[in-house]
């Protein structure tokens, strides 16, 4: 008796699972000379069986180990059903289903933790203590309604309790271990309509004195009521990606994040590598590097160059999706980013003469490279002939790489470049030669180029930019790649001098202020080269002297940030609690600092017309209740001034409690299947690369969606198209649950 008191007065074994990875992946280990390693992990929490893989290398060769089966399992456990993420306004039933493998009937008591960002209401099964004997189960369930928007924290807890109740002619047990078993997960709670963003930003350099700017923050009549949040953030300087300060910083906090689109194909892959290494040569340059900074930067590098491989030829040319012919302009991308990619990792120098060497099979007689495969944005032409925009970017690549200009691919290289100067009169082109000729340090041919960079120049006081033409938007993808190319050959003079760094600081300014919140630009190629445009300004205007404080304030509304050299590697964000208002910027002291203010709210899903449209409809059994499935079929057209559009990405938001089967978009047996390059799923959106969509041609698909968890009040699910390369060429629309 005294022992059975005992027992029950002290406190009950505890398991607390919330780490629930679809893949589990081990780091790399040193085994030595032994031939052995023992390497201490935690698993995961999920119950479940592990399909283990491993292998080893030395050098003798590549070893592969036989798989093996890790199961993770315990005999009292608690599993919780819930959909990804839910709109507001939508309920469901949030069910908990406890699991007995012990031998042994047990009392089992079932509680949700309780929280003020939901309310749970009991379904008419009003019992949450059950019997439950050996190798039974149990389902729980309780209506669930969100209170807030954002990420919310599920936790409920499932005890086997001392009772005197008989169970299936036993007395109930209790387990001496892992008598409490506590699940968490999220939910993802957003508001209706679609997300908009807007940022302000500014470069302030006082140099000792004081300087200040006003921005009114408002929101749309439209704002969807409590989706909108806004902050301000400051760094040192301007460089913005993993955690650092500066005018990377942002960018440097954001590295992984810097694209806010997807990035599942050769050319994806390279921009989300190709900053790591820019950002590095700039810390390591400054001597800024820190070794977490390098542990992080690098193991991006690592994870990007592997990947990259899957898109490689056997002739060691690159390809957008690894399949069809080598593209040209990929493969130069490659050769350029494993050329500076492989002084912070190791890089077989085979994957880089092969490429090196494929890409010299492509130079013509004269000099020129012959384009194979599409340039990613075909906004570049405007009267250009593809090899010459081929050559420009294979010549200044294998400067870039230190390739002498005495070489005979260089020389021939720039040969063809000289004898169509004069004809020059697109802006990408200009702006891309004055950058090689600069790396060539040929002045004469460099004075000639910005000679007409100057004459189509778009001088707004402080701020100076290029636009490939009078019409288009001075913000869009291509001006920010055509100013940061001039930004580029502007700082590659020899030597740099202050009227180049005046002049420079203009272009610089304006780049800053087309950011994104998270560091980067609106596609893959402007967010590649301004990032290492702006990564060479900053090393050259680098000091490690000065320091700055930044008054930001509205009525009701006030927020102090310090800049110095102990926190110039800290990036700094608040909250404003006060839009829409006014707010002043002041900012004292003598180091630059970026400044940006940004803003995310939901509009009404926009419903009108524009070149690049997309229509969608459901069908199917729309009778069921639960385990229904819908047929989503969308429609997407192009009416605008090319003759096709660049790749295209048609982001679909699936219904709260779906899942996607992709099977029909992946069968190549139509012509507009066969535009379908790639389909990715992620959480709850499903992701098509189209190749291209052919004006005043309808593309139609069809996806297949099956309901998985009940949910009710179902709201529409957004889905959109936008040309990856000018995402401003974008139309969204609605679908709902209802049959048409």
């Amino acid at each position: 008796m005294i022992e059975d008191s005992t027992r029950r007065k002290s406190p009950p074994m505890k398991t607390v699972r919330s780490f629930f990875p679809e893949t589990w992946i081990w780091q790399l280990s040193e085994v030595g000379d032994s031939g052995s390693a023992q390497v201490p992990l935690t698993v995961p929490d999920t119950i479940t069986s592990w399909e283990t893989e491993a292998f080893c290398l030395s050098s003798e060769g590549l070893g592969l180990a036989p798989p093996a089966q890790l199961t993770v399992f315990q005999p009292f456990f608690l599993e919780l059903s819930l959909p990804y993420s839910i709109i507001r306004g939508e309920i469901f039933e949030l069910k908990a289903t406890v699991f007995n493998y012990l031998s042994k009937c047990i009392m089992v008591k079932v509680t949700p933790a309780p929280s003020s960002d939901y309310t749970l209401k009991a379904s008419s099964d009003d019992q949450y203590s059950s019997c439950l004997c050996a190798n039974g189960r149990k389902t729980f369930k309780w209506i669930l309604t969100p209170s807030v928007l954002g990420v919310l924290n599920i936790t409920v807890s499932a005890e086997a309790e001392a009772s005197q109740t008989v169970c299936d002619n036993e007395i109930v047990s209790v387990p001496e271990r892992g008598r409490i078993d506590t699940v968490t997960q999220s939910l993802l709670v957003q508001a209706e309509g679609t997300e908009k963003t807007e940022t302000h930003s500014w470069l302030l350099c006082p140099n000792g004195d004081s300087l200040s700017e006003e921005v009114a923050l408002a929101l749309p009549k439209d704002v969807i009521e409590g989706s909108a949040r806004s902050s301000v953030s400051v760094i040192v300087s301007f460089i913005c990606v993993l955690f650092i300060g500066d005018i990377l910083g942002r960018a440097l906090r954001n590295l992984h994040g810097l694209l806010r689109m997807p990035y599942g194909c050769g050319e994806q892959n390279m921009a989300v590598l190709s900053p790591n290494f820019y950002i590095l040569q700039y810390l390591e340059n400054t001597e800024q590097l820190t070794s977490a900074i390098r542990e992080r930067a690098t193991g991006f590098l690592k994870s990007g160059y592997q990947r990259q491989l899957n898109y490689r030829h056997e002739n060691g040319a690159y390809s957008t999706f690894g399949h069809g012919k080598g593209n040209t302009w990929l493969t130069a991308f490659v050769l350029r980013s494993f050329g500076k990619a492989q002084k912070y990792i190791f890089i077989d120098p085979q994957i880089i003469q092969s490429a090196k060497n494929w890409l010299i099979s492509r130079q013509d007689s004269d000099g020129c490279f012959i384009q194979q495969g599409r340039l990613f944005n075909n906004r570049m032409k405007g009267g250009v002939n593809d090899n010459v925009t081929m050559t420009a970017y294979i010549t200044a690549s294998l400067l870039e790489l230190e390739t002498p200009v005495t070489d005979p691919v260089i020389t021939k290289g720039l040969s063809c470049l000289r004898s169509i100067i004069e004809d020059v009169k697109n802006t990408y082109i200009t702006a891309l030669l004055a950058y090689t000729f600069s790396l060539a340090r040929d002045t004469d041919t460099r004075h000639q180029l910005f000679k007409k960079l100057e004459d189509v120049a778009i001088s707004d006081g402080s701020h100076l930019h290029w636009s490939q033409s009078a019409s288009a938007d001075d913000s869009d993808s291509l001006a920010v790649e055509i100013s940061s190319y001039v930004l580029l050959a502007v700082l590659t003079a020899d030597p740099v001098t202050t009227a180049d760094l005046g002049y420079a600081n203009r272009i610089v300014s304006w780049l800053v202020k087309q950011q994104n919140a998270y560091g980067g630009f609106s596609s893959t190629q402007d967010t590649v080269v301004a990032l290492q445009a702006l990564s060479l300004y900053a090393t050259k205007v680098f000091s490690s002297d000065g320091s700055s404080t930044v008054t930001v304030q509205s009525a009701g509304d006030t927020h102090h940030f310090d800049v110095n050299q102990d926190n110039k590697l800290l990036y700094q964000e608040k909250q404003l609690q006060n839009v829409p208002a006014k707010y002043s910027i002041e900012v004292k002291g003598s180091t630059c600092v970026s400044v940006q203010m940004a803003q995310f709210y939901n509009i009404p899903t926009p419903t009108e017309a524009k070149t690049l449209s997309i229509d969608a409809k459901i069908g199917g059994d729309c009778k069921k209740t639960f385990g229904q499935y819908l047929l989503l079929n969308f429609t997407v057209t192009y009416d605008g001034p090319q003759a096709r559009t660049n790749m295209v990405i048609v982001d679909i938001k699936l219904l709260s409690g779906f899942t996607a089967d992709t099977s029909m978009l992946e069968t190549r047996s139509t012509s507009s299947a066969s535009l379908v390059e790639r389909v990715d799923s992620k959480d709850d959106h499903v992701l098509v690369y189209l190749k291209e969509v052919p004006k005043n041609i309808p593309v139609n698909h069809q996806l297949q969606l099956k309901q998985i968890v009940p949910v009710k009040n179902l709201k529409p699910a957004v889905i959109k198209v936008y040309d990856y390369y000018q995402t401003s060429d974008l139309s969204e629309t609605e679908y709902s649950s209802h049959c048409e």
